[in-house]
């Protein structure tokens, strides 16, 4: 969703941009992006683009042999992601987070979504602190509030607590289902969203089936946009205590709903969600204190009113067009190799000025989505 929003915008902007993306489905997504990048994308007709932009591991072998600047736009670190997983999954991330190295270390430029991926980044590839910039994920408002307007009194009865995860170990569900059974101890009327899907998945139904949690959370899985923004729109709160996040995509879309957050402190969420603004952070270790949070929130409809307000007012600074000429002006200020400016240094999502009536092609190089 961020890639193709990302396009859209910067072709409102007057900026050609050409998609590549592979045109198979393989049971094996590292193997389809893998064997994408060593046999079609190096025989793309870049023609006369100003700039190639990979996204993650995609465009590492193009950056072998790059006829234009490369730029690498890492939307999530995966040699950071594969420290909280195991197994295959583990062994597929650690091939994907060798083809992320070769990218980033191939690249022109490097774009990251927060200080603490840019951190990450410079830390477990090894490249250059100088050549890593900051351009946060951005949302397209529009499609957002425009269905998820309030309807007069439509929320849940009781309460909904939702949650939206690719689940994966580091999304930290497990901690999530063991508050619930601590509001439900409590005396708290509430019920549990979980939607998405994911190798983990099972163990924490089987988790929720042994806290005895079946008639008060729901695995929903993947469901259709429009159910979900309706999900969103029911909702009371949106939870994730998630431990490893480059950024969160998904609050940016509790906040466009007005749904007050809470969350883990850790990673990359404290950049996203502002604590006591737009949300509440907890240990991501502590049920007891998330339980605390969800609580405190459900029983207090003024405070969820208020932080709801404030998530909107705060995702104002990532709409998909401020972004879009933040992206523009970062990457032609790195790729001129000058020194950074302020939204390269502290992740400020506001450019100076936007770059206006370019008729430049860029190529985006990766999965499409």
């Amino acid at each position: 969703m961020g890639i193709s929003q990302l396009a859209r915008a910067l072709e409102r902007r007057s900026i050609r941009v050409q998609m590549h993306a592979p045109a198979w489905r393989w049971p094996s997504h590292t193997a389809q992006r893998i064997l994408f990048n060593l046999l079609a994308a190096p025989r793309l007709r870049i023609g006369h683009a100003d700039w190639v932009v990979g996204f993650d591991l995609d465009g590492f072998h193009y950056g072998r042999k790059k006829t234009v600047p490369y730029v690498a736009s890492i939307k999530g670190v995966i040699a950071d992601e594969l420290m909280s997983e195991r197994g295959i999954v583990r062994a597929m991330l650690r091939v994907q987070a060798t083809c992320e190295r070769l990218a980033v270390r191939r690249a022109d430029a490097v774009v990251s979504t927060s200080r603490y991926s840019r951190q990450r980044i410079v830390q477990v590839y090894g490249v250059p602190a100088a050549k890593v910039v900051i351009v946060p994920e951005l949302i397209d408002l529009s499609a957002w509030t425009e269905e998820a307007l309030p309807h007069g009194d439509v929320g849940a009865d009781p309460p909904a607590i939702l949650t939206v995860a690719h689940m994966y170990p580091r999304k930290n569900l497990g901690l999530l289902l063991k508050a619930f059974a601590r509001l439900r101890d409590a005396g708290v009327p509430f019920q549990g969203w979980m939607v998405g899907d994911g190798p983990s998945r099972r163990a924490w139904e089987r988790l929720r089936d042994s806290l005895a949690l079946q008639d008060r959370v729901t695995f929903l899985g993947v469901i259709p946009w429009r159910q979900l923004v309706e999900r969103y729109r029911q909702a009371a709160i949106f939870c994730l205590p998630s431990r490893q996040e480059g950024f969160g995509i998904v609050f940016l879309e509790a906040m466009a709903c007005g749904k007050p957050i809470v969350a883990a402190r850790a990673a990359a969420v404290p950049e996203t969600v502002a604590d006591g603004e737009s949300g509440v952070l907890v240990d991501p270790d502590d049920p007891e204190a998330l339980a605390r949070a969800l609580t405190a929130l459900l029983r207090d409809p003024d405070l969820r009113r208020e932080m709801g307000e404030g998530g909107r007012r705060r995702v104002e600074r990532y709409r998909a067009d401020r972004v879009a000429g933040l992206f523009l002006e970062t990457v032609q200020s790195a790729l001129r190799g000058l020194p950074g400016s302020r939204s390269q240094a502290d992740g400020e999502v506001e450019p100076s000025r936007a770059p206006g009536g370019h008729r430049l092609a860029r190529t985006v190089v990766g999965d499409g989505r």
